[in-house]
């Protein structure tokens, strides 16, 4: 092992961590066998060994709700380690009636601007794209409705509702399959079913919200089929895992070329 690392075993307030097994990884490991950085994970309740860490040239990556992430380079050169998430992901779903033409709206509650706009939230680890929007337009309004495509995607750096980070927004096109509205109290000012042409023209929404029911006006209009950006499952290439892949429908002859 390298020297800091040896030192950093032989502190005193190490033995508390003296079972964890250490194990290389993809971005390498220990420097005398032609690795060139270490990972350091730090239970919660062992946090006293931060401050020991930092001392032989540990740095902080990230930190989660059980342990704190630290990381020595030991390469030449400044630190090629990728660093922790950068972007925060919403999702807001546009749920659109076409019998009536209508889209559920709602006003945040605690805002400075009432402005209408699609129910939507923060993605959980792990959530699909989709899933994030069928549950957040059901927490926020009480409607259940089925993912269809994605409609549009904002995205904006530096937000302060993302501590400072990089936040993508994505909405989505819903279909609603049942109607009566019992929106979240906590969260929500009002909720209603808003005809679409209105949202379209009104200036009490957000930007994103007009420019979006514009476009979820055309394809009503239309044809879906010119403003839809839809999903495909495809195997990864690690095994026994999946990725979804988003993008305009593609014609059947294109689909299944061989």
């Amino acid at each position: 092992m390298a020297g800091p690392w040896r030192a950093l075993r032989r502190a005193r307030s190490w033995a508390a961590l003296a079972r964890l097994r250490a194990r290389p990884d993809k971005f390498g490991g220990w420097q005398d066998e032609g690795r060139v950085a270490v990972w350091l994970r730090v239970p919660i309740l062992q946090s006293s060994l931060v401050a020991v860490a930092a001392s032989q040239g540990f740095a902080f990556h990230h930190a989660e709700q059980g342990s704190s992430t630290l990381t020595l380079w030991l390469g030449e050169g400044p630190s090629r380690l990728p660093g922790f998430a950068t972007h925060q992901l919403g999702v807001a779903g546009a749920v659109l009636d076409e019998s009536t033409g209508k889209v559920v709206v709602v006003q945040d509650r605690n805002k400075t601007i009432n402005a209408w706009k699609f129910p939507g939230g923060l993605s959980n680890p792990g959530e699909d794209i989709g899933d994030t929007a069928v549950r957040e337009v059901f927490e926020e309004t009480g409607i259940k409705s089925e993912f269809k495509s994605i409609l549009s995607i904002r995205q904006q750096h530096e937000h302060p509702g993302a501590f400072g980070k990089s936040d993508m927004y994505i909405i989505c096109r819903m279909e609603p399959s049942s109607f009566h509205i019992s929106f979240c109290q906590h969260e929500c000012l009002r909720c209603e079913w808003m005809d679409l042409e209105e949202l379209a023209r009104m200036e009490n929404t957000t930007p994103i919200t007009r420019n979006v029911a514009r476009l979820l006006l055309f394809g009503y209009r239309e044809g879906f089929d010119r403003i839809d950006i839809t999903m495909r499952e495809f195997p990864a290439v690690y095994t026994g895992l999946f990725y979804k892949l988003y993008h305009r429908e593609l014609p059947e002859s294109y689909r299944n070329m061989t």
